[in-house]
């Protein structure tokens, strides 16, 4: 699933080809809105929420979005031929742009004064302008006997952490991903550090931890099973971690993170 910097980037990218503009056309390829039109309403903005997106209309509107696992925008001119394609979910397109809505694993059509409906569990957003690691710092400590890799993966605590900057974060800190948030020191410093390892990677491609560009050197432990650990040279280990329903692995240290 994207990380929350990417769907930043999406919305942007989508603010950007959409905002300011009127809509010519609508195609919702959800059955559920199969009939619905937003022709002739004008786009206000496209905003993030954690891993949520959220384009706002004049007319009241928000088309709510999610990429789950495999979705994603593509923005392309309009005058440019549509390839049609069974895993298209949602068309928005104006005079000059259309943004195509592919594999989405969430399409839905509400009253902006009702977002809160779809986004209202959500914790502090990492990238969002309200950030509050404070309120953060609670919702984790809320459960100090859930292991800390679940807690930041659940985006009701802080919302934008995947999997990926999960292991990272973890690492960098000189955490067992299995570790009880309980016992964890300075969830207030985690939590930062996850701001800002997504700030800093929000403006670009790819998601780079370690500070090295060159392919295969982005990341301390992620994706890099059986691997000599940067730091100490011990091999990277593996694991699925979840609560048995959306189990995701996760990549850690013995040495430098030991349980």
């Amino acid at each position: 699933m994207p990380e929350g910097d990417v769907v930043w980037q999406t919305a942007r990218r989508l603010h950007k080809a959409l905002a300011g503009r009127t809509l010519t056309r609508s195609d919702f390829r959800v059955p559920r809105l199969a009939t619905a039109d937003l022709a002739g309403d004008d786009v206000l903005e496209t905003v993030s929420r954690g891993k949520h997106l959220l384009t706002r209309t004049k007319n009241g509107l928000t088309v709510h979005t999610h990429l789950r696992m495999d979705g994603n925008w593509r923005i392309r001119p309009a005058a440019e031929p549509l390839r049609d394609s069974h895993q298209i979910r949602l068309v928005l397109e104006n005079h000059d742009w259309r943004a195509i809505g592919v594999q989405l694993g969430v399409v839905e059509l509400i009253r902006t004064s009702e977002e809160s409906q779809v986004i209202g569990h959500l914790g502090p957003d990492l990238l969002g302008p309200d950030w509050d690691c404070a309120e953060a710092v609670r919702r984790l400590a809320a459960e100090p006997d859930r292991p800390i890799g679940e807690a930041l993966l659940d985006q009701r605590n802080l919302a934008g952490i995947g999997n990926v900057y999960k292991a990272e974060l973890l690492f960098l800190r000189g955490v067992n991903p299995w570790q009880r948030v309980g016992s964890v020191s300075d969830l207030g410093a985690m939590a930062d550090l996850a701001r800002r390892l997504l700030d800093a990677n929000k403006e670009r491609h790819g998601h780079i931890t370690t500070g090295n560009w060159h392919r295969g050197q982005e990341h301390w432990v992620y994706g890099r099973r059986g691997r000599p650990c940067r730091r100490c040279g011990t091999p990277v280990r593996s694991r699925d971690q979840g609560d048995g329903q959306q189990d995701r692995i996760t990549y850690w240290c013995p040495s430098c993170q030991p349980g």
